[in-house]
């Protein structure tokens, strides 16, 4: 018998989730070795000054993991599919307004590209993974930053009924998601769309 409903937890890997801050994080310990070298006036204590600034910025990004794993959920139910995240964030999409299997971008931070204009300028990337896309529900903090408002502001909405255009990164929680229990519940319901992201 099919469960009435089911839940699933970030199934990845904190390798994973800290690939897209590659390039600041490079850039972060450049600069720290450099101001290092300049209050030591030795390279090896700026080399020191720079492991140390960066590991306790990867051991942050790491809290942030954890806290991640620990409260984002997707819920399946024979109604739909819903992402909460534990921030105050959820996503809620019907199983008849699910339009795509397609990519989903999930981005940790902003989008500004930092650096001098002429010298390395880099940004954090975005977290991309296959998922659910379609015109759904999304509930949103009461405080997020400038451009996490202007990009949700940018999100499509259908003519018919104005509900926004929602994405659920069912990647995001297990890469391998269309094998398993995830991949049947769409099956299930939407065996067109797994057709489709096949």
């Amino acid at each position: 018998m099919h469960n009435p409903s089911q839940e699933f937890r970030v199934n990845g890997s904190f390798g994973r989730f800290l690939l897209p801050f590659g390039a600041p994080l490079v850039m972060f310990f450049l600069v720290m070795l450099l101001l290092g070298a300049i209050f030591t006036t030795t390279t090896v204590g700026g080399v020191l000054v720079g492991l140390v600034g960066t590991g306790v910025l990867v051991g942050v990004l790491a809290r942030k993991y954890a806290k991640m794993v620990d409260r984002t959920v997707i819920r399946f139910s024979p109604f739909g599919v819903e992402l909460e995240d534990g921030s105050g964030f959820r996503a809620r999409l019907a199983w008849g307004d699910i339009t795509r299997v397609g990519e989903v971008q999930s981005r940790m931070a902003s989008p500004r590209t930092i650096g001098r204009p002429g010298g390395m300028r880099v940004r954090a990337g975005a977290m991309h993974s296959l998922g659910l896309i379609g015109w759904g529900e999304r509930v949103v903090p009461q405080r997020i930053p400038a451009w996490m408002q202007q990009q949700l502001a940018a999100v499509p909405a259908d003519q018919r009924t104005g509900r926004p255009e929602v994405s659920i990164p069912l990647g995001a929680i297990d890469p391998a998601w269309q094998d398993g229990d995830m991949g049947n519940w769409v099956a299930r319901y939407r065996p067109d769309l797994m057709q489709v992201g096949a």
